[in-house]
């Protein structure tokens, strides 16, 4: 009997108004838009999964904009926005906490160097906590109300303050087994489209990175990345070897920039 492979596709939504090099905000959880680059970049991701002979049989995002705006173009483009669908805010960004909506170079001047990248890199270290009364809070948004519980478990998305990507990995695992898994296990083509500490999670889960490394690792803006498992014997899927950008020329430039935004001095007026 022959074996059967799943395959996940998985990459980081276009450029967001907040990832625009001029604005660099912190986003998480905020729910921002596209740019026009940013979808341009989502068309590109198109014409590397038709190349590459790519056709999604389900599609995973969160339940921000700029991850379900990104998918709808690649689907749109490829002639797939008719596959099941299921969106989930175990796909949301990480939860940056206080430093939602403020530009990284404020940030950076008020922590200081060592501790901002701590907060921005680091494995199990989470931001200061939001506070209720700021407009960046989820506590009232729909989306996280108990309507919408996945019953995965007993987390309530309403109530969390901060993450670290710990804390990401920890949230999203209930989603990854119940469902990413078992489509990866009949042999389905996965696409998921997500955010920079959710691609980060996935790839430190996948590929074994240890908690310090994860640090010096970057997600580019709209490129897929993708990943061959096999099932196994139990019915359960591998990988095999590494996720392969489907663009690296493309990534290591999104990688590049998305490290510079870090180290972006505050815009002069």
């Amino acid at each position: 009997m022959e074996q059967q492979h799943g395959k996940l596709i998985i990459m980081r939504h276009g450029e967001s108004i907040w990832t625009d090099k001029t604005v660099n905000c912190f986003a998480g959880w905020v729910d921002i838009p596209l740019t026009a680059h940013g979808e341009q970049q989502a068309a590109h991701a198109a014409s590397l999964l038709a190349a590459s002979g790519l056709k999604p049989d389900a599609l995973l995002t969160s339940v921000l904009r700029r991850s379900i705006h990104t998918a709808d173009i690649v689907l749109d483009a490829i002639d797939r926005l008719w596959i099941p669908v299921e969106r989930s805010w175990r796909l949301n960004e990480r939860h940056y906490g206080a430093f939602q909506g403020q530009t990284r170079p404020a940030m950076r001047d008020r922590y200081g160097e060592e501790l901002f990248n701590t907060y921005r890199r680091s494995f199990d270290v989470r931001p200061p906590e939001i506070e209720e009364d700021s407009p960046y809070f989820q506590g009232l948004d729909p989306r996280y109300s108990a309507m919408f519980s996945d019953g995965l478990d007993a987390l309530d998305p309403a109530g969390i303050r901060s993450e670290c990507l710990k804390d990401v990995w920890i949230r999203l695992r209930p989603l990854w087994d119940g469902r990413v898994l078992p489509l990866l296990s009949s042999g389905k083509t996965v696409l998921i489209v997500t955010h920079g500490s959710v691609v980060r999670s996935v790839v430190k889960e996948l590929e074994h990175v240890s908690d310090a490394d994860i640090r010096s690792i970057n997600v580019p803006t709209g490129v897929p990345m993708m990943y061959d498992f096999a099932v196994g014997g139990d019915g359960r899927p591998e990988v095999l070897g590494k996720g392969i950008y489907l663009d690296p020329e493309a990534a290591a430039r999104g990688i590049a920039d998305t490290n510079a935004l870090g180290s972006a001095e505050a815009p002069r007026s």
